[in-house]
């Protein structure tokens, strides 16, 4: 027969492991969410960019900075469903591939937030637009 302490350790890890699934689920759909609103949002101001641009005004940089924000984000939540993946099966295996993707998924975000942040330097304001 068991004692307690090994059946309650045992629940304990199940728990666990419960609640990291819901976690990494969240964070998935989060991620999917993420894209999905910006899916939506994109066009919207993308229509308004080609509109102002028909009055001579350019917008669309604005549009790429407005969906690239939304990517990044989305990136930031799979990164955190791969940590918490990994936390409940940290196996050499594992690790090297939460290593590979978290490297990836880090390189394309730095890139990602530096194109942003010289596409946001490039932007007039309206007020320097029109006098």
């Amino acid at each position: 027969m068991l004692s307690p302490e090994p059946v309650l350790i045992l629940g304990f890890e199940q728990g666990m492991a419960l609640v990291a699934s819901a976690l990494r689920a969240l964070l998935e759909g989060l991620s999917l969410g993420t894209v999905l609103l910006g899916l939506l949002v994109t066009p919207r101001q993308g229509w308004l960019a080609w509109r102002r641009r028909l009055r001579g005004s350019p917008g669309f940089p604005g549009v790429r900075l407005t969906f690239g924000s939304w990517l990044a984000m989305a990136l930031e939540f799979q990164l955190g469903a791969d940590i918490v993946a990994t936390s409940t099966s940290p196996t050499g295996t594992h690790l090297v591939q939460l290593a590979a993707v978290a490297v990836i998924r880090t390189l394309l975000n730095v890139f990602l937030a530096r194109d942003l942040d010289a596409e946001k330097a490039h932007q007039v304001p309206v007020a320097e637009r029109h006098p």
